[in-house]
């Protein structure tokens, strides 16, 4: 056999790429795990920990050497969970990329909200749809930043405030930012008492404040339902991929709303309370999941973003998110300001912060505002309409983004 002293230099060189590799894979799992714990931690201190907990522990579980609790398959393998028992991925596929997790969430949310402040109210309506303002902005900015049309509708749904919104429609049209977009609108969500003050009290001056409104109309069962019914019909016509948010949604609320007892104390119940909790918990454990080294390797082969892109995309989504929650909150005071104008003084403009969907904070950041100045004046009712009709704005406009990403663009759909 003759010596080829090229054979050695390939051979050195195939075993840096590896270790190469392996050390890339080391640190990215390190940082994962780092993540993981600062989650874990937040959650200690009380900062969103039904949320914060499972997604940290998903992170870390997900991202520990040797285990592979997030690998998906070989591609064409009749794996199953006795087969290949990587337990998170399977949480993934079935909770998180199936969507049933975030509908099941929405289904206890209908369970656990009044949509009678919105009925009552029905310039709420306006205020909601103005605060969806961050959303199309930020997919905007997040385009001039160089995100894929899919990526940056994805991220611009974080100016919802909504979560199992934004999971949805990036499971929908970019699955493997969910994680990241998920962190960003919880965490954000968690600090829009520190977030949207500041906002009002530079756009809303003292004497505004102290505005008073109306006391809302009451509002029946029956009205309640049969505005469900048609939000349904119409979703359905209109904006299809936003029906099972809505359904869900609406399913939830007559489920409370529907004055028969046995619905109320037990289907209410159950999809505002057990159902409500466990859905949350495997869905933030399958969302912690995606961020893991198995998983986002996985998805290079697919999308041919690679570990360091998805990396420097995940560090600009938490930045995108906060600027959408900012400008959002700006859309929805801008709105009430002109309504204050147009009704000449008889709303008061604080409560278009409460457009931010994030229920009840920002109708209760409103309130505080507002108290600060008048501790007798109440119009925590009036935000809690904008604060409701901000979550179907937002399903509407995460439904059109989906849409919009099937029907033209299909192929930037991993």
């Amino acid at each position: 056999m003759s010596f080829n002293p090229f054979d050695i230099f390939i051979n050195i060189t195939s075993l840096g790429s590896a270790l190469s590799a392996s050390l890339q894979e080391v640190l990215v799992r390190l940082i994962f795990i780092a993540w993981g714990f600062i989650l874990i931690y937040l959650a200690l201190r009380r900062f969103e920990p039904l949320l914060m907990f499972p997604l940290g522990i998903g992170m870390v579980l997900a991202n520990i050497p040797g285990l592979h609790l997030a690998q998906p398959p070989p591609p064409g393998s009749n794996a199953s969970l006795l087969t290949w028992p990587a337990f998170l991925y399977w949480i993934y596929r079935y909770v998180v990329a199936s969507e049933i997790g975030p509908l099941l969430i929405f289904l206890g949310i209908g369970a656990i909200s009044d949509f009678r402040p919105m009925l009552a109210y029905p310039l709420a309506v306006v205020i909601g749809a103005a605060a969806q303002l961050g959303i199309v902005v930020v997919s905007w900015v997040a385009l001039a930043l160089g995100f894929q049309l899919n990526e940056a509708m994805a991220v611009g749904v974080v100016g919802g405030a909504d979560g199992p919104t934004t999971i949805y429609t990036a499971t929908n049209i970019a699955p493997y930012l969910v994680g990241p977009l998920a962190i960003a609108v919880y965490s954000y969500i968690a600090l829009i008492p520190i977030i949207q003050p500041p906002i009002v009290r530079a756009l809303v001056p003292k004497k505004y404040l102290r505005v008073r409104m109306e006391a809302p109309r009451k509002v029946s069962e029956r009205e309640i339902i049969v505005f469900w019914l048609v939000m349904i019909a119409v979703v359905a016509l209109l904006v299809p991929n936003a029906l099972p948010l809505i359904a869900a949604l609406g399913l939830g609320n007559i489920f409370k709303e529907s004055g028969i007892t046995e619905v109320v104390e037990r289907y209410a119940k159950t999809a505002g309370q057990q159902l409500l909790d466990i859905a949350t918990i495997l869905t933030m454990l399958g969302v912690g999941s995606t961020l893991s080294w198995d998983f986002l390797s996985s998805v290079a082969k697919v999308s041919g973003l690679t570990i360091t892109d998805f990396l420097l995309k995940a560090f600009l989504c938490l930045l995108l998110g906060l600027l959408a929650f900012v400008v959002s909150t700006i859309g929805g005071l801008a709105i009430a300001w002109l309504l204050y104008f147009v009704t000449g003084g008889r709303v008061n403009p604080a409560i278009g912060c409460a457009g931010v969907s994030a229920v009840p904070i920002s109708a209760r950041v409103a309130q505080r505002e507002v108290s600060r100045v008048d501790p007798s004046n109440f119009v925590l009712l009036h935000a809690l309409g904008p604060n409701v009709a901000g979550v179907i704005g937002t399903a509407i406009v995460a439904g059109s983004y989906i849409g919009f990403v099937r029907a033209f663009v299909p192929w930037m759909v991993p």
